[in-house]
């Protein structure tokens, strides 16, 4: 068993708790995924790939101002 007194230990805790509520929040959220059908899960992607756009990706849109 690791020292929990030693130096670090807090952050690879805190970060594995973090790992571990993701991959909680992708199996919840492949329990409602296995009861769509093909319409609902395309919908879906689409969804996801807007929101992923959102908040990672960079569109020449974002790049202009509007006056």
């Amino acid at each position: 068993m690791t020292d929990q007194t030693r130096w670090g230990i807090l952050e690879v805790q805190t970060r594995n708790k973090a790992i571990k509520y993701r991959r909680d929040l992708v199996a919840r959220a492949m329990e409602h995924v296995v009861k769509l059908d093909e319409t609902g899960i395309t919908d879906l992607m689409i969804q996801i790939e807007a929101e992923y756009e959102r908040k990672y990706g960079k569109k020449k849109a974002d790049d202009k101002v509007i006056l």
